[in-house]
């Protein structure tokens, strides 16, 4: 009898531990949870390329007609960004139609405008562009956001050898305030004399506008100083400005 009563808790005890094992998950599996949905690149925004007058020669003075996407607008600051002028030839390796800031005496920033639309700048929203720039200077990324705030990145492109094609993310692009008058950048000691300037998590789900800076001045003609943008695409989700008035109210 006892031999019994034995061999019985035994093999309870077993069945309850072999249902035990069942339920612990393999080294290395994760539990079942909700599903999650994929992370993907937002879709393309906007695609500029310039364009200019086909009997133009060297460098001429950048217009808004100097657009290839009507639904664009053009939008540049700085006390000299009337010099800034579009160079280049339609169909170049070498030399692709560009804006150039070699003329500008002063900084100066570039951004485009979607009439439509505000664009979400979140998740892994990027830039593409061909850029080029000589000496010190480098092309640097700027955003207004919708409350009128403008922001440059410090992601740089700098490529001295020839016009060269880039992206990039701007999950990972740290901003700092740009003053849009005198296109410096500006900021506050931080508690302890840090000169710290950085805007931390700036909100870029309202994105206004979207382009670029040369925040050195430009040294005239000749390989001294300056930056040439051409092609710029931003890939990123649309927000309809009537959409985000209506639920700004």
């Amino acid at each position: 009898m006892l031999r019994r009563v034995i061999v019985t808790v035994l093999f309870c005890s077993a069945l309850a531990g072999g249902a035990a094992f069942a339920q612990v998950p393999p080294a290395g599996a994760r539990a079942a949870g909700p599903a999650r949905e994929p992370v993907t690149v937002p879709p393309l925004f906007f695609h500029e390329e310039w364009k200019r007058p086909a009997d133009a020669r060297g460098q001429v003075p950048v217009v808004p007609e100097n657009l290839t996407n009507a639904n664009l607008e053009l939008k540049v600051y700085g006390p000299d960004a009337k010099n800034l002028t579009i160079s280049g030839a339609a169909g170049s390796a070498t030399g692709p139609i560009n804006l150039w800031s070699g003329l500008s005496t002063g900084p100066l920033a570039v951004t485009l405008r979607d009439k439509d639309n505000l664009v979400d700048l979140t998740g892994l929203a990027k830039i593409r562009w061909v850029t080029r720039a000589s000496g010190f200077h480098v092309v640097r990324p700027v955003v207004k956001l919708a409350d009128g705030t403008m922001l440059v990145g410090d992601h740089v492109d700098a490529n001295t050898i020839t016009f060269d094609e880039t992206e990039f993310s701007l999950l990972g692009v740290r901003w700092i305030k740009l003053d849009p008058g005198r296109v410096v950048t500006t900021g506050s000691y931080g508690p302890f004399g840090e000169a710290n300037v950085w805007v931390e998590k700036p909100d870029l789900s309202r994105v206004d506008e979207v382009g670029f800076a040369d925040l050195m001045p430009g040294t005239g003609h000749g390989a001294g100083g300056w930056i040439n943008v051409g092609k710029i695409e931003v890939y990123g989700k649309k927000v309809s400005r009537a959409a985000a008035q209506t639920s700004a109210r």
